[in-house]
């Protein structure tokens, strides 16, 4: 038995209701299933597969129902979990990433909500995506992955200088080294890459207006893009561009090997601002540049704007979410490992950073503790961790959006183009 009380609560959104309770507690069922019996979880493919497998043999060996995993390659992935929560044979639990991804899932009355006792497991900041109209959905089943800036420390040692704090510390440090022969910021700005560029937008428009922007833009509110701090942000996107913050090529370079983390650790370039999944990119294709030279900082704040230089933007973890064609005491008891020591510890041995109320205690395990608890605290002291707005729109807003913003960053656009056609997106 793990040190987490198992006892908590499910109630189905729409017009379902559950009240799930642990074992020989008593328990009431929905029409849909049975309290207690076989769960089928499907999962994506990726590192964190022999935790969730671990989590799964364990919970199975106690006899208190069976999870059955079925991990599904990345591609295809989204593709197939929406055919199948169209029909007779959806999952009972799968991985998603929050946000728009379950819009559409919670409408249809397809997801059980979670209780909201369940939140004092997590870090406050990360559970934003896993809620839908306010209801809890989807509880964290990852790490961690923030968007921040990375830096080359010989390089800033070479000029004299220091990370930026401040928008105008960053500007600066464009002319200081555009002044040197190194390219300022890295960035991925090929046909596959505007996902890199929308980092810089979604930072400043926090920035400028705080969380609360996208937030009412997320909930429906598309008239939200007329907002000033939207333009000023295109605006300043245009001067980063034309002052040669990223160099003059930057839309046939990629993202990773080869690209922009190459041209960090070969010190062509000073910075780039990136998910925390950076590092292990870092690590794999130069472990000596990660271990002497690899510098990391929050992105600045910007003067007179309303947001808090603590907000974070990024991805905030994945979640797990319930079916109503789960077994409903089952899944509860399962979804309840995501927080166990066992869970957490393993991800750690993964090199993921938990958002579990008390991961810090772990971190002292992980392979660069110092990293580590870097991205726990900008996390856990973030006021607000905007999920990346792709993500939160869902593909038929994401997409599109992301076109515009890479016609912005091309000089295709002019900031005022950029906001027209946003705003067109949605009719």
């Amino acid at each position: 038995m793990n040190r987490v009380s198992r006892r908590w609560f499910l109630t189905a959104t729409a017009a379902t209701a559950v009240s799930v309770t642990a074992a020989g507690c008593g328990s009431s069922g929905s029409t849909t299933s049975s309290p207690t019996g076989n769960v089928d979880f499907w999962t994506l493919q990726d590192p964190t597969n022999p935790v969730q497998k671990t989590a799964v043999d364990t919970f199975n060996s106690g006899g208190k129902g069976k999870v059955s995993m079925t991990v599904i390659a990345t591609d295809g992935y989204k593709d197939k979990l929406r055919t199948a929560m169209g029909s007779s044979k959806m999952p009972g639990m799968f991985f998603n990433w929050g946000g728009g991804s379950l819009d559409d899932y919670v409408k249809a009355g397809k997801l059980v909500e979670l209780d909201a006792a369940l939140e004092s497991h997590f870090l406050p900041s990360a559970l934003a995506a896993g809620k839908v109209d306010g209801k809890l959905v989807g509880i964290p089943c990852r790490g961690t992955q923030p968007v921040f800036l990375f830096y080359n420390k010989k390089v800033f040692s070479d000029v004299g200088a220091e990370p930026p704090k401040t928008y105008a510390d960053l500007r600066d440090l464009v002319k200081v080294f555009k002044g040197k022969g190194v390219t300022p910021f890295a960035l991925a700005g090929n046909a596959t890459s505007s996902w890199t560029e929308l980092m810089w937008v979604e930072y400043l428009v926090d920035r400028l207006a705080g969380p609360e922007l996208f937030a009412k833009i997320a909930g429906g509110d598309w008239s939200q893009w007329k907002d000033p701090a939207v333009l000023k942000t295109a605006q300043m996107i245009k001067e980063l561009v034309d002052s040669g913050a990223f160099g003059k090529s930057f839309g046939s370079v990629n993202y990773g090997p080869g690209g922009t983390t190459t041209l960090l650790n070969k010190g062509k370039a000073a910075m780039v601002l990136m998910g925390s999944w950076e590092y292990a990119q870092q690590q794999t294709e130069d472990p000596d540049f990660t271990k002497k030279h690899l510098g990391y900082v929050p992105f600045p704040s910007v003067a007179g704007g309303k947001g808090d230089v603590a907000n974070v933007v990024g991805n905030p973890t994945n979640y797990l979410s319930v079916t109503t064609s789960a077994a409903k005491q089952t899944a509860a008891e399962f979804l309840a490992t995501t927080y166990s020591d066992a869970y957490v510890r393993g991800l750690v041995e993964k090199g993921e950073v938990p958002i579990t109320s008390d991961a810090a205690q772990f971190l002292a395990e992980a392979t660069d503790p110092a990293y580590a608890n870097f991205q726990y605290d900008l996390v856990k002291k973030a006021p607000a961790f905007t999920q990346s707005w792709d993500q939160a729109l869902g593909l038929t807003l994401g997409t599109p959006l992301l076109t515009e913003i890479q016609k912005l960053f091309n000089g295709q656009s002019s900031p005022e183009q950029f906001v027209g056609a946003v705003l067109a997106i949605k009719k």
